[in-house]
């Protein structure tokens, strides 16, 4: 039987910043890879390469050498992106999480979670359709009218998810995603997150210095000064 090709492969990834005495290595070299169903953590000191990765996967952020395939296709190799439509990649194939939740004040929660699928070509009632869907499904229903200032913290991270499974990425990237929450709510998005990565085959990749969350992880990349150790 075949093994189903990684979701997410980085392959020998360096990253510097800066040329000559002012060079920086953010990342010096790193290799991993993350499957289907996976919900993986990162973690390391600030200034370790964290966010470096989490914005190289996400397609936001150019290698300086190595290899980035993602959902089975090659995207950056030989010092170039590979796909000319970065931002249909990112609007189809990843779904982005923050610490701060990010929601457009002047738009209800379910047309924040439309605005992405309307942005993919959506059209606006099948956009508020799958938005209502998405927010029944994370218990956040009942708030499908109330602006982001009306929302709890944990509400408003809640529709934040639902907007980041708009397109059902393949591979969801949270930053920090429970650093603002008390250890019960943490729980529950980490409950979520792992609901998601079985459920839609997603992989998932979560940048954390939370100790509340780190044995909810099927695994953990521990970076240090751009390696991982």
């Amino acid at each position: 039987m075949t093994q189903a090709a990684p979701l997410i492969r980085f392959a020998d990834v360096k990253k510097h910043y800066g040329e000559g005495t002012a060079r920086v290595d953010a990342l010096r070299g790193v290799s991993f890879e993350i499957g289907a169903g996976e919900v993986v953590g990162l973690r390391g000191p600030s200034g370790s390469g964290k966010t470096t990765v989490l914005n190289i996967v996400g397609c936001i952020l150019a290698p300086s050498e190595g290899e980035l395939t993602l959902a089975g296709a090659a995207v950056y190799a030989g010092g170039r992106w590979l796909r000319p439509d970065l931002r249909r990649l990112r609007l189809e194939t990843i779904g982005f999480i923050f610490q701060f939740h990010n929601l457009l004040p002047f738009l209800t929660s379910t047309d924040n979670v439309a605005l992405v699928l309307q942005l993919a070509g959506a059209s606006a009632g099948t956009a508020r359709r799958r938005a209502g869907e998405l927010l029944d499904y994370l218990d956040v229903g009942h708030r499908r009218d109330a602006f982001p200032s009306q929302l709890s913290g944990g509400e408003a991270q809640r529709v934040a998810i639902a907007r980041a499974l708009a397109n059902r990425p393949r591979i969801i990237l949270a930053d920090e995603p429970t650093a603002a929450l008390d250890s019960q709510r943490a729980q529950v998005v980490m409950d979520l997150l792992r609901q998601v990565a079985l459920e839609q085959e997603a992989a998932i990749v979560v940048v954390t210095h939370d100790d509340k969350i780190v044995d909810r992880f099927d695994r953990v990349l521990e970076l240090r000064d751009g390696l991982l150790v």
